[in-house]
């Protein structure tokens, strides 16, 4: 998938992320390009466990330093098994837009196209309306996108001009405080993660996996931010191969995604096309 989601990115010129404008190119990778990672792996979440608490993980990550950095590392999950296509919406929440594209929620009920729906604190505090009906909406999944919509790094590296979590501990609080939120209003923690951006390092990637959280990357850039037009959108997911995540946004209604969506959606059922939640 490493060389799909490269051509992707090129063909596109744009990459993921929350912010309107067109993104900022990456940085270069701090080592060679990381293997993809294992469909056979690639929609189990782990088993729902008291997560270790800070010193713990801090002890345990005190002085490690990264060699890898971007959205498409060993255990970020960015397929799907058997031919399904796994929609992911985020929301990113303050700067990046507080928004709700209801238009767009109301195509995939629908439709019944379940999605995965990730969550940034601050959007839900904005938006505690629209979240308790997606809450109580069983067509969807709820995850985790942060508390502040940072870059998920243990040595504060950026992505599109949006500044990483600084260290381990920043690490930890980015995923840990909107997990405890969730859990909260939802009663259970949300099982899957996506920072703001999408991008990570190694060892952020492991203290994900040791708060109870499986990565959600993406094969599939759908919208670029919300930036595309509607028929960019449409021919966009209309041709994500069989398998992939794909990731858009809901926090601009202005935007072309809802339209786009609503353009593709139909075209896609009557193909046979099948969707998933990524805990499906």
């Amino acid at each position: 998938m490493v060389g799909r989601r490269t051509v992707l990115a090129a063909a596109l010129g744009l990459a993921a992320g929350c912010a309107r404008a067109r993104p900022e190119p990456a940085a270069p990778e701090a080592a060679e390009p990381s293997p993809p990672p294992s469909p056979s792996a690639s929609v189990t979440a782990p088993a729902t466990s008291a997560p270790p608490s800070r010193e713990a993980v801090l002890a345990r990550y005190a002085g490690q330093r990264p060699t890898r950095w971007g959205t498409d590392l060993p255990g970020v999950v960015a397929e799907v098994p058997d031919g399904a296509l796994a929609l992911t919406f985020d929301a990113c929440g303050g700067s990046g837009g507080n928004g709700y594209d209801a238009a767009l929620i109301d195509t995939l009920r629908r439709h019944r196209v379940p999605a995965t729906l990730f969550l940034n604190a601050r959007w839900i505090d904005a938006n505690p309306g629209p979240f308790g009906e997606l809450a109580a909406d069983p067509l969807f999944e709820l995850g985790n996108h942060g508390t502040a919509h940072r870059p998920l790094s243990v040595t504060g590296r950026s992505a599109y001009g949006i500044t990483g979590t600084a260290d381990a501990a920043a690490a930890y609080q980015e995923v840990a405080d909107n997990a405890a939120k969730l859990a909260g209003l939802l009663g259970t923690p949300p099982r899957w993660f996506r920072s703001g951006t999408a991008h990570y390092d190694e060892v952020a990637v492991r203290i994900v996996d040791e708060l109870g959280e499986r990565v959600a990357g993406f094969a599939v850039n759908a919208d670029a931010g919300a930036t595309f037009t509607a028929d960019q959108v449409a021919r966009t997911v209309a041709a994500a191969p069989p398998g992939s995540v794909v990731i858009s946004h809901f926090n601009h209604p202005d935007a072309g995604t809802g339209p786009g969506y609503a353009q593709a959606l139909p075209r896609l059922l009557d193909a046979g096309r099948r969707f998933v939640r990524l805990s499906d």
